[in-house]
């Protein structure tokens, strides 16, 4: 595992940020950069997290699980750090490019050192342009934001406020001609009004894993070994939450679905937590 920081000359920069008319003379890199002949998809949102983004960015994510892509993101709260959780909870590749330099006592936020040390024990990436003490400043933010835009092929906007950092990442994808996919949110909720606003320039709205898949030109399995239905390690009571769990649902709307007394559907749903099947957050329960 490569801790130490180093050095990528222009020449060495992944193909797609060489394209972009402002990019970096140089990149500070800790751990191995991801294949260059996966996909890479950034994703970005609001810090302020709702309990909408975190069950979309988990649904989406689990959704990408062995498909060649790589998820980029800035370790910041909120979305950023959702994804490269998620990235690295289904084995996807993660890079971060934080808005600080790479040395451990800058790097930012604090709180996700952790984090960002287990992306490079998965083999993953920390990338950033700024000199390695560089700490965090007001300006740092919007400058990164168009590396991780150059950086993919799509960049993916979960959830975003009218002021948000991350419509400067949504500017620049389009304006370096890569595809932008927005999340659709409620029209009550201030964390989309700045999503909304891509979708009636044209984004594309993003409703299901596939729509990912189709905007970077993977071909989308259709015979997947670990469906529910062809494993054989699960009962018929599992099999039928897993139908259940097409979307993330409540305890109280599961057991009315199953039809079965409180007791048993209890019972059922603990054992699937145990053998890792669901997982259960906030009063929602959803599929691993």
């Amino acid at each position: 595992m490569q801790t130490e920081i180093y050095t990528l000359a222009p020449t060495e920069f992944p193909p797609l940020l060489r394209e972009i008319p402002d990019a970096p003379k140089q990149l500070y890199v800790r751990g191995a950069l991801p294949s260059f002949e996966h996909k890479w998809l950034a994703v970005v949102g609001s810090r302020a997290i709702t309990s909408y983004g975190r069950q979309v960015v988990r649904h989406l994510i689990e959704g990408l699980r062995g498909y060649p892509i790589v998820i980029v993101s800035g370790l910041a709260y909120g979305i950023d750090i959702e994804s490269h959780k998620m990235a690295l909870e289904v084995g996807l590749p993660t890079v971060s490019v934080p808005g600080s330099g790479l040395n451990w006592d800058v790097l930012y936020p604090r709180a996700h050192v952790n984090i960002a040390r287990e992306i490079l024990k998965k083999g993953g990436a920390l990338l950033s342009e700024f000199e390695p003490d560089m700490r965090a400043t007001p300006y740092t933010f919007p400058q990164r934001n168009r590396i991780m835009a150059g950086l993919c092929h799509a960049t993916l906007v979960v959830e975003a406020h009218e002021q948000s950092g991350s419509l400067i990442t949504a500017r620049l994808t389009t304006e370096y001609n890569r595809e932008l996919l927005v999340i659709p949110g409620s029209i009550f909720s201030k964390e989309s009004r700045g999503t909304h606003q891509f979708l009636k320039l044209g984004a594309t709205p993003v409703t299901e894993t596939a729509d990912i898949l189709r905007a970077l030109g993977i071909e989308e399995r259709t015979h997947d070994s670990n469906t529910p239905e062809s494993r054989t390690d699960l009962s018929p009571e599992e099999i039928r939450v897993f139908e259940i769990l097409s979307e993330p649902r409540s305890r109280d709307e599961l057991i009315q679905a199953l039809a079965m007394s409180v007791s048993e559907t209890n019972i059922l749903l603990s054992t699937m937590e145990i053998k890792g099947l669901i997982t259960e957050e906030l009063g929602v329960i959803r599929i691993r």
